[in-house]
């Protein structure tokens, strides 16, 4: 019903004919609010405008607000920081990647909204979360040459249906207004799921997984990269990918996600 509803909304129904449709489309639009209702991303509860979660989920979501690192986007549970911080994680062992940023804290709330995004056969949360990634990006993307989504493994992908990161890097594409590379990373070996994995396993888990193809060579060379991800928890996932661009000739390269864990685990 979701996806029924958001795509009459995306593709206009069909009714865009000019000031003649004005009120066969108001008809229309009713039509569609009373068969298909915006429902909250989280608890299902009809939702008559607004982020598309109702006032009680989006007082349980911890948006992340300065002042965090500059470099991991690890927000500081002490505020008062001026200027550009780092926290000790990455002064003790910096990232490849330029800049990370999320738009939520991964706590109870998030996850609500991640899990069913990523393994619940909800692609259409990525309508949802997409703009709030956007916001907390906006920086990062403002000098963006590509987008590229974490690609997923070919029969993990089968298995899912859809890569969750490419639907919101198409939904963040088309608000910033920078192309997505599509195809420009891929996933060459089969990994086991990061969360089994402890940090130091995670890093061995994805190391060497992710390769840019050499067609997309030529495009890569001196860009800017901007990586998608749903949830950033190590890094390890994106830190593997920000190598392989690298690897190919990318500028810099910086991470952009729904989420991050609160607290750097290493």
């Amino acid at each position: 019903m979701v996806d029924i509803r958001h795509r009459w909304r995306s593709e206009g129904g069909g009714l865009e004919r000019g000031q003649r449709m004005l009120l066969p489309r108001r008809w229309a639009w009713a039509a569609i609010d009373f068969l298909f209702p915006v429902r909250c991303a989280m608890c299902a509860a009809i939702v008559t405008g607004g982020p598309g979660v109702c006032p009680a989920c989006w007082g349980s979501l911890s948006f992340i607000t300065s002042p965090f690192c500059e470099r991991c986007g690890l927000a500081f549970e002490i505020a008062g920081f001026q200027g550009e911080v780092c926290c000790g994680a990455c002064l003790a062992r910096p990232p490849p990647f330029e800049r990370a940023r999320a738009a939520l804290n991964y706590d109870d709330a998030s996850r609500r909204l991640v899990l069913p995004f990523k393994h619940g056969d909800r692609p259409d949360i990525a309508a949802t979360v997409a703009p709030w990634t956007a916001v907390a990006g906006a920086d990062l993307l403002a000098g963006a040459d590509w987008i590229v989504p974490i690609p997923l493994h070919r029969w993990r992908l089968l298995a899912r249906r859809y890569n969750q990161s490419a639907r919101l890097a198409a939904r963040i594409a088309d608000k910033a207004g920078v192309p997505v590379c599509w195809g420009s990373l891929t996933r060459r070996r089969r990994t086991t799921p990061q969360g089994k994995h402890s940090a130091a396993g995670r890093r061995r888990n994805v190391q060497g997984a992710f390769v840019v193809p050499d067609r997309y060579r030529r495009l890569v060379t001196g860009s800017r990269i901007v990586l998608i991800d749903d949830v950033m928890t190590t890094g390890a996932t994106v830190e593997a990918a920000t190598r392989a661009m690298l690897a190919a000739g990318a500028s810099a390269v910086d991470v952009l996600t729904v989420a991050r864990v609160p607290l750097a685990s290493g």
